[in-house]
């Protein structure tokens, strides 16, 4: 089976991928991997943060390895948090302080739309591929559930009465944006999708 170095410590993140995954490639984590850095995220984009984890790993390894960055854009607040989703509320905050800015930032605006975005960067053989997977949804006024992460409780996708942290795992993979890129990257690893390289290491 192929291994392949996530460029995480999120157990969360790594434990939904795994489950996406299914046992068709060894994921492990980058404290799995014996490798003990924290990478920044100085980009004001999802696509170069992510590039940016995937070819530090690669250059420390050089072996097959991807990354994600996520974003929570919503649209009344002209797409805040966006990149900076993970620190809203600060360069140390917590999940449930950037919640109480989020919602803070929306009290009283009617329109609550929102989708969250994610981008894989993988390098295989490399050469670095990006994916992308999105989902639409809608920011409600309180937090229920008490699964998942980030802002899963706040988050309800269109199609769906429950926000993600009301759903279980396989619940949450019918609609995930992280699943979404997964699949994409799953369809190149198998050779059931062909992308144009992104860039060549």
């Amino acid at each position: 089976m192929d291994t392949l170095i996530f460029a995480t410590n999120n157990a969360h993140k790594t434990a939904e991928i795994r489950k996406v995954l299914d046992g068709r490639f060894y994921v492990i984590s980058l404290k799995e991997a014996g490798i003990d850095k924290d990478i920044p995220e100085p980009h004001d984009t999802l696509e170069a943060n992510a590039t940016e984890k995937s070819q530090t790993i690669h250059r420390l390894t050089g072996t097959n390895c991807f990354s994600e960055d996520t974003g929570l854009f919503v649209d009344a607040l002209n797409g805040a948090p966006g990149v900076k989703s993970a620190r809203y509320a600060g360069p140390n905050s917590q999940a449930q302080d950037n919640i109480t800015k989020l919602l803070q930032a929306l009290d009283g605006k009617p329109a609550r739309t929102a989708r969250f975005r994610t981008i894989i960067s993988l390098i295989l053989d490399g050469v670095e591929h990006q994916f992308e997977g999105v989902c639409e949804g809608i920011i409600i006024n309180e937090q229920r559930g008490s699964n998942g992460f980030g802002y899963d409780p706040v988050f309800v996708p269109n199609g769906s009465s429950k926000t993600f942290a009301e759903m279980d795992m396989a619940e949450k993979s019918l609609y995930s944006h992280r699943k979404k890129a997964m699949e994409k990257m799953i369809g190149h690893l198998t050779g059931n999708q062909t992308l144009p390289a992104k860039n060549n290491l």
